[in-house]
């Protein structure tokens, strides 16, 4: 769990998923995309469960409750409470919380599950910038969210009420690809009022500690698909996670990752909690993973060898990250990650 700069994925002779108590589970991307479960995803938590793993499901999506959530697990064939369910919503409202009045009014921007949220920490969700709210909060709204509470936004916070957001994501997956997601909603308000909002979600210190403190866990390991949310809140946070290949992410840019950005394990998807992890070794002026070696040339990254395509693209992330450094690899990968079909 060192903070240095880490410059290649690291090993695990043991199962991740009994080297680590409880995994903190990405949703969107990671469990599922557009409503339905990813490949290999619900006979793999089940594995791991069974195998005394805790599985929280931790989601920067402000929209729906945990409760809403909790409950599509389930039908996808992945048992769950709304306790195993913690959100940027959840996050956002412990964070208001603490800075109001027990009974302050919020102007909510968004759905559901901020509401839900609110209420949980005994504030007083509100429509209008003429209720009177002492803050505004801004969440996932979902695509018919109206123009008109941008507007309401915009007039509290002229006002000098203090602006709250769930979280900045600037996409979201969906089935038919990526969508608008929270961060876009923000701009507009960023834009119109010139404002700063305190933000809660991934990868802020306040949802890191919101899910210590539901799960209690103890060696978390953070799995996720987004650099900039997952692996950078895990790294934040000081605690060790896994990077699968199944939703925003590709080969281009886990190679030019910076350090906050680069996962202690990678894997194709769900699977990955289900085994160990491969060594990663220096071999001459490369690294080797498997039978692949991976090294940086003067203007691109090199790939020789043969064998399991995540070997391969493990071996070209020591490569890339060994040559960056504390920054980000500008070296070609085009060429190696065709090798690898990535």
């Amino acid at each position: 769990m060192s903070q240095g700069v880490r410059t290649r994925p690291a090993g695990s002779g043991r199962v991740l998923s009994e080297a680590y108590d409880t995994a903190l589970l990405d949703l969107d991307g990671v469990v599922y995309t557009g409503g339905n479960a990813i490949a290999y995803a619900v006979d793999s938590l089940a594995t791991a469960r069974d195998g005394g793993m805790h599985l929280a499901y931790v989601t920067n999506n402000a929209l729906r409750t945990p409760d809403a959530v909790a409950a599509h697990l389930t039908e996808l064939g992945i048992p769950a409470e709304a306790s195993d369910v913690i959100t940027s919503a959840q996050a956002v409202a412990r964070l208001i919380a603490e800075q109001v009045p027990a009974g302050a009014r919020v102007l909510v921007v968004g759905g559901e599950g901020l509401r839900v949220a609110l209420r949980e920490r005994g504030l007083v969700p509100v429509e209008s910038a003429e209720d009177e709210p002492v803050a505004v909060v801004q969440g996932y709204g979902g695509p018919e969210l109206p123009w008109g509470r941008f507007a309401e936004a915009c007039y509290a916070i002229a006002r000098g009420v203090p602006w709250f957001a769930s979280n900045t994501d600037l996409t979201i997956p969906g089935a038919r690809g990526i969508a608008p997601g929270n961060g876009a909603a923000v701009e507009v308000v960023r834009i119109a009022t010139g404002a700063e909002p305190r933000v809660a979600g991934k990868p802020l210190p306040p949802m890191h500690r919101e899910t210590i403190l539901r799960t209690g866990a103890e060696r978390p390991l953070v799995v996720g698909d987004r650099l900039d949310t997952d692996i950078e809140g895990a790294f934040n946070g000081g605690v060790d996670s896994l990077l699968v290949l199944t939703g925003v992410t590709d080969g281009a840019q886990l190679l030019a990752a910076e350090p906050r950005h680069r996962p202690t394990y990678v894997d194709a998807d769900l699977r990955g909690l289900l085994t160990g992890q491969p060594e990663v070794v220096e071999a001459g002026d490369g690294f080797r993973c498997g039978g692949w070696t991976a090294a940086a040339g003067s203007e691109r990254l090199e790939l020789t060898g043969d064998g399991a395509v995540l070997d391969g693209l493990r071996a070209l992330c020591a490569a890339a990250w060994t040559v960056a450094g504390d920054g980000a690899c500008e070296l070609d990968g085009g060429k190696a990650l065709a090798r690898l079909e990535l």
